[in-house]
Parts: structure tokens; sequence; C-alpha cells
């Protein structure tokens, strides 16, 4: 009776605040079994409560039931399957499997009615037990409708299935964010997006630590966002050489596909000096992020000059009051510097690469052209001709095809040339 009154009470103030509604007049009716609690559910459904208020009561429920769907840890609940009655472990699991269907069926259908965090607990439980598709499915529905305020915690949901290698269910989670990003513009907002990508980032960081994640499942997760999810691909990049360092075995190949998922112009400066000296990334990957850092700087430089006082377009216009300190110029300076070095040193390598590529080639050519007429010139002699043609001082220069006979006639005319010109002298 005195339950009844408290609950007209809570109903006639809605005011008042969850926790407090929950712990005056609900630890009592915990100790009830699941058929009486879904016939009080649907009475308080029927009174017209606010789906937050029903949730908190649901999610109270759960937690004094099962300790693990509690979101403290060292919290035990009076009462729960373990201790109720010492039953075998099969009939413990089957009452866990049937008290979180019936948990699934009564939650409120609004959006922000439970918290995301006890809905990736229940999942996880569902997981472990072994309920239903179709509850499983209804519960990945929801936590994807308010991923955004999920925690990396309470996502790193093991995996309980013998087909999967790894420790994290990477699927359930590939799944949640594919949902997520499928979902409208008007369901999901531009905040929501930021924070989705960032718990991502910090999820592929700690699943790229295990040595059995496959690669597919790590470029499906990285890439199931959209590209302007991020403003910084700092996370991205930090889970990317996680991966590497703990998979030392992958090919160039795919080094080149992860790195794919970076975008070099979204690394901050401490990212891009780690990258340039990073020596698991291609140097593709590498060139690209030296690059994006020259142009952010030449950009910057740009835009400092235009503010100038004798460039600028507004000579009313002050720059900011506040300038940098002579440390941190001379740190700014040595960054630059480095940079500029690791670019000059990359863009050596590169041309040196190409001299010795093209050698190959011409040498190749030159060698099959001599053999089909017959004629071996060593190298020596060939050296020894350029120098002579070259002697001649300011004459002509041919653009012909260098042949035999052409250096041949070449040759005596450079010889006979001095000798007429000293009989006319």
């Amino acid at each position: 009776m005195m339950n009844k009154l408290a609950l007209q009470e809570s109903i006639t103030f809605p005011g008042k605040p969850t926790q407090f509604t929950a712990e005056c007049w609900f630890d009592d009716a915990c100790i009830l079994d699941m058929d009486y609690f879904v016939k009080t559910i649907s009475v308080i459904k029927a009174k017209g409560v606010r789906p937050d208020l029903i949730g908190s009561i649901i999610a109270h429920y759960a937690s004094k039931w099962l300790p693990d769907l509690s979101s403290d840890d060292t919290e035990k609940g009076p009462t729960n399957f373990e201790e109720s009655s010492p039953e075998s472990v099969t009939a413990s699991w089957m009452k866990k499997r049937f008290f979180v269907e019936t948990l699934v069926g009564i939650l409120p259908p609004e959006k922000d009615s439970i918290p995301c965090n006890f809905l990736l607990r229940l999942l996880r439980t569902a997981n472990m037990v072994g309920v239903e598709p179709t509850y499983r499915a209804e519960l990945e529905k929801r936590i994807s409708w308010q991923l955004d305020q999920a925690s990396l915690k309470e996502l790193m949901i093991p995996s309980f299935s013998h087909t999967c290698g790894t420790l994290l269910d990477v699927e359930l989670v590939i799944r949640l964010v594919k949902r997520f990003a499928n979902l409208d513009e008007g369901a999901r907002s531009g905040i929501a997006l930021v924070k989705v990508a960032k718990l991502v980032d910090c999820y592929l960081a700690e699943a790229g630590l295990d040595t059995n994640l496959s690669l597919h499942e790590f470029i499906a997760l990285g890439g199931a966002l959209p590209s302007h999810a991020r403003s910084m691909d700092d996370g991205l990049y930090r889970a990317i050489d996680t991966y590497m360092k703990a998979h030392p075995g992958v090919s160039k190949q795919d080094r080149k596909v992860l790195c794919r998922l970076i975008d070099s112009r979204k690394l901050s400066p401490e990212a891009s000096l780690h990258a340039a000296q990073n020596e698991r990334l291609p140097v593709r990957a590498v060139i690209q992020v030296l690059f994006s850092e020259q142009t952010k700087l030449n950009r910057h430089a740009d835009w400092s000059g235009s503010f100038s006082g004798t460039r600028s377009p507004n000579p009313g216009f002050e720059p900011p009051a506040r300038c940098l300190s002579k440390r941190e110029m001379n740190a700014q300076q040595m960054e630059i510097k480095k940079l500029k070095e690791d670019l000059l040193r990359v863009q050596s390598q590169c041309i040196a690469m190409q001299v010795q590529m093209e050698k190959i080639l011409d040498k190749k050519k030159g060698f099959f052209r001599w053999r089909k007429l017959g004629i071996m010139p060593s190298i020596k002699s060939t050296v020894n001709a350029f120098e002579k043609i070259e002697e001649e001082g300011e004459g002509e220069v041919t653009f012909s095809r260098q042949t035999p006979m052409n250096m041949k006639a070449k040759l005596v005319r450079g010889r006979t040339t001095p000798r007429w010109r000293k009989s006319i002298s």
C-alpha cells in the first residue's frame, strides 16, 4: 500500500529527480518476480509517466537482479541469480536469458529513454547468454541511435563466438558504426558524428593490439564514417601505427592501403613530425605528409605576410597583441628546419633513384640496338669519342641520333679541321 501511495506521488509530481524517485519507492519492488514487475511497468506506462523515468526504473531493477548490468563494479545487489537458489549453471543461464529477453521487450520505444551504456551492458549480457537474434537486433538498433553517448569501456564487448579469433567483438562495433552512419541527417547531429569518430579511433587503437585482428576488419571500421567526421586524423594515425607495430608482417601493399585512410592535411605538426620519421610507413605516405606540411608552412607564411605593416590591405588593422616568445619561435624554426631537411633528403633520394632507372633503361636500349647492327663498342672508346666531340669548341649542337658511323665522321672532321686552319694561317 505504501508503494502505491509513493507511486501516485511520483506521478503527480513528475519534476522530482529520477534517482530519488526510483530509490524512494522502487527498492522494495525489486524483490518482486518478473511477471509482477512487467505488469507494474505496464500500469506505469498507462498512467503517462515520462519515458526516461520508466527507463531509470528498468535499469534500477535490472542492476539489482544482475550485478553485471550495474554501472558500479563494486555494487552487488541483494538478490541475484547466483545467490537466490543453488541451481545448476545451465538453469542459471536460462533464467538470465529469460530475464534479458523480458527486459528488452518492455523497454520504452523513445530514443533517449534508456542510457546508452546500460544498453551496451545489456547487449554484452545478451551475447553471453545467447538470446534470440531478434532481441540482439533490437538492442543494436537502439544503441546505434545514441552511439555518441557510449563510452569506450562499455563499447569494448568481448567476443563470445567460437568462430571469432579476436578478443573483442569487432564485427559488432562495425555494425553499430555503419548503422549510425546510415542514419538520416536529422537523426544525428554534427557533434554526435565527431564524438563517434573519436570513439572509433580510440577503439581501433585498443583493438589494433590484437594480433588476430584482420586487415579487412580494421579498414572496414576505420572507413565506416565519412571523411568530414574527423577534423583531425591524429587518432586514426595513432591507431594505424599501433596496428602496424603489432603486425610487423603486414606487406607493403597492405601498408599503402592502410595509409589511404589518413588525410595528411589533417595531421597536426606533432603527428606530421612523427610520421616523417616513422619507418613503418611507406615512402609515398611520408612524402605526402612532408608536402602537406610544406604547403601549410607556405600558406602560413603568405597569411602572415599579408597582414604585415607594408602589405596589409587595411592600414588600420592591428595584429594580435600576443606575440610568440623567443623560445616558441626557436622551437618553431627548428621544427621547420627539420621538416625541410627531411623533404630535401627524400627528394634527393627520389632523384637518385630516377637517374639510376634512366641509366639502366638507356643501357639496355643501347645494348640491343648495337647488337642488331653487329657492333659492340667498348665503354672506354665511347667515352673518349664523346670527350673529343665536346672539345670541338663552340660548334654546332645536333640533336640527331648518335650512331657509330656518325661518331666516326665527327672524329675525322675533328682531326682534319685544325690542320686546314694552320695551312691557311
